[in-house]
């Protein structure tokens, strides 16, 4: 009863405010409309995986021609299931796949076929690699007067549609940023009208506060993303879900409660509403940039590969790309949910402890 009290109480206060609510609904609409269908990205970095049957010098010329900034150095593999592999496994993002008659066929002045392998979850980059690729094979053609087709799959997103990516990935940084606010502001709102000392005269314990504080605030963005989803990715840009839509809400409601602890440091050191702001822009930008919301983690530096670990936002979004494009199954994302409950517990745990030497 205790705890259903304040979480009413706390829905209640959203409720009566009418530009939050506004803000919220905008947040989990429009804005990811606006994301979806008018951001581009320009690729750097894209990681590229190789098989050469062929092995000859014509196939290590076409390779060489990828360079720095938009490529990063070719990776030889030794079948194209490991290529496969190491696509789904986000270690490359294009795989090119030189089978044994495909130099012979270039020699002879034959139809040359080049299998290329996208991971188009990433459509911006996957559709320059296709146009830099055609553009070297042109060179080739036209130089020596060598024939050839190229054969491409593009996986887990073959339409390569940058509105499907962009929406989600909007939609996950403004779950973070609405998760950092809301949750420290149910708090620091206490502290700004000066009911703070009310609430702690309140017969119920303080851990059992904090709590349903967050857990009021945790509803109220499952809710958002239930609307968004429901109007904005799936009404609006049709964007297809191979997996289990209770599994992207059950990382979901994780990754609140890892957010929900970083919220509850901001509230502890946080006088008024203000800084609240200031020091959720601080903490979110860092998380976006570690996390592969904007350019894939195999595109990043390696040192900035392993900082991503650091940051929740990471494995929810890759659990979240999984479910929606790859078809992931439950025990498949078992690793994404491990470590989001992971960082779910130890970054509440500090947020717990540093703000519970306030009540």
């Amino acid at each position: 009863m205790k705890m259903s009290a304040i979480l009413k109480k706390e829905f209640l206060v959203f409720f009566r405010n009418a530009g939050l609510v506004i803000f919220i609904l905008y947040a989990f609409t429009l804005d990811i409309y606006i994301a979806g269908k008018g951001i581009k990205v320009t690729p750097r970095n894209v990681s590229i995986g190789y098989v050469n049957e062929a092995d000859n010098l014509i196939v290590n010329k076409i390779i060489s021609s990828f360079h720095k900034p938009q490529f990063k150095q070719p990776k030889m593999f030794l079948n194209e299931k490991a290529l496969k592999n190491a696509i789904y496994n986000r270690k490359i993002i294009v795989g090119i796949v030189f089978d044994k008659q495909f130099v012979n066929n270039l020699i002879s002045k034959k139809q040359a076929k080049l299998q290329v392998l996208i991971d188009s979850t990433a459509a911006a980059q996957a559709e320059v690699t296709l146009i830099y690729l055609q553009n070297i094979l042109m060179k080739f053609e036209n130089n020596l007067n060598l024939p050839a087709k190229i054969n491409i799959i593009k996986l887990f997103n073959p339409n390569s549609n940058t509105k499907w990516f962009m929406s989600l990935s909007e939609l996950m940084s403004n779950i973070t940023m609405l998760g950092l606010v809301l949750i420290a502001v149910v708090f620091v709102r206490e502290k700004e009208n000066g009911t703070w000392d009310i609430m702690l005269l309140m017969p119920v314990r303080g851990s059992l506060i904090i709590f349903s504080k967050i857990l009021s605030q945790v509803l109220i963005l499952m809710a958002g993303i239930t609307i968004s989803v429901g109007l904005i990715v799936f009404g609006v840009f049709n964007t297809p879900i191979n997996g289990n839509l209770l599994d992207f809400y059950l990382i979901s409601f994780l990754f609140s409660f890892a957010i929900g602890g970083i919220a509850l440091v901001i509230a502890a050191v946080s006088k008024t509403i203000l800084e609240v702001g200031h020091l959720t822009i601080v903490i979110m930008l860092p998380l976006i940039f570690l996390s592969g919301a904007w350019t894939p983690l195999s595109a990043m530096n390696p040192f900035i590969q392993y900082l991503s670990y650091l940051s929740p936002l990471r494995y929810y979004i890759q659990a979240t790309q999984d479910i929606f494009f790859r078809g992931s199954g439950f025990f498949d994302l078992l690793p994404y949910f491990f470590a989001e409950l992971f960082m779910a517990m130890v970054l509440f745990y500090i947020g717990y402890k540093k703000i519970g030497k306030l009540f």
